[in-house]
């Protein structure tokens, strides 16, 4: 792929799905367009591109997409959250309510809202829970539905107690018991994109998805959170990212643990 084509793909995917690719990222874009290139049957990246440009062909776009979205997720991931969620977050949701709704932004293949599911099994509070798990990749997101996991995924921040607590033995590895999997539910969306259709949140977690936008793309995602959270309620970003400087709608809450959560101001 030579400097102009990569630019172009580079503005393309930025368009698409908002992640923003340096110039030195050549070598991992053509890395991971190398399995659409072989499954596609096209002779060379250059093909693959020129097709994309030439040709309005939106399979080919999506699944280049979903090859260059990282699905680097685990169980628990950084703890403090699922903590938070436990000790700090349900504790405080108001007698009156008899149902939340929790939402898991680029939820990749389900790792984290089904870690949160596992939290709601395991301290069983006074109220319903609806968890909603949103990705970019339909791809992904089957495998998340079915709930099954092979054993190096189910090594990635599950304890042997959980595993054997909420999960039963399957042909292809391990699979979520259906209690926890009847809490989730998963949807494709786009962060890009308006997000109105999934309803108000009590709790959003969008964590480690802002750092490959543009500050101009970040702010955008984070005042359609907002508005998807109901008043007081709480979002939760990676251990690296802010709402600061992006938006004022938020007020700073340290988490026990460690990190940090924004409430949303009434």
């Amino acid at each position: 792929m030579h400097a102009e084509q990569y630019q172009q793909f580079c503005e393309l995917l930025e368009r698409q799905s908002g992640i923003l690719l340096g110039a030195d990222k050549r070598y991992l874009v053509e890395t991971r367009l190398g399995r659409v290139v072989r499954e596609q049957q096209l002779s060379s990246m250059e093909e693959l591109v020129d097709r994309l440009f030439k040709r309005h062909d939106p399979a080919l776009l999506k699944s280049v997409i979903e090859a260059m979205t990282t699905n680097e997720t685990l169980w628990f991931r950084d703890d403090y959250p699922f903590q938070a969620v436990r000790d700090v977050f349900f504790p405080e949701i108001p007698a009156h309510k008899r149902s939340i709704r929790i939402w898991s932004a680029a939820c990749s293949s389900g790792q984290e809202p089904y870690s949160l599911s596992m939290i709601v099994s395991e301290i069983n509070p006074p109220f319903s829970v609806e968890i909603v798990g949103t990705d970019l990749s339909s791809r992904v997101l089957e495998q998340a539905k079915a709930g099954i996991y092979d054993e190096l995924s189910l090594g990635r921040g599950l304890s042997d107690a959980r595993r054997r607590q909420f999960f039963e033995p399957v042909e292809r590895g391990w699979q979520l018991k259906p209690e926890l999997r009847r809490r989730v539910r998963f949807q494709v969306a786009n962060l890009l994109d308006s997000v109105s259709g999934l309803g108000r949140f009590d709790i959003i977690f969008c964590r480690n998805v802002l750092i490959y936008f543009s500050r101009e793309t970040k702010s955008k995602i984070i005042n359609r959170l907002a508005d998807a959270l109901v008043p007081n309620g709480r979002l939760v970003l990676g251990a690296s990212e802010s709402v600061q400087q992006l938006s004022d709608r938020f007020d700073v809450e340290r988490l026990p643990g460690g990190g940090m959560a924004f409430r949303l101001k009434r």
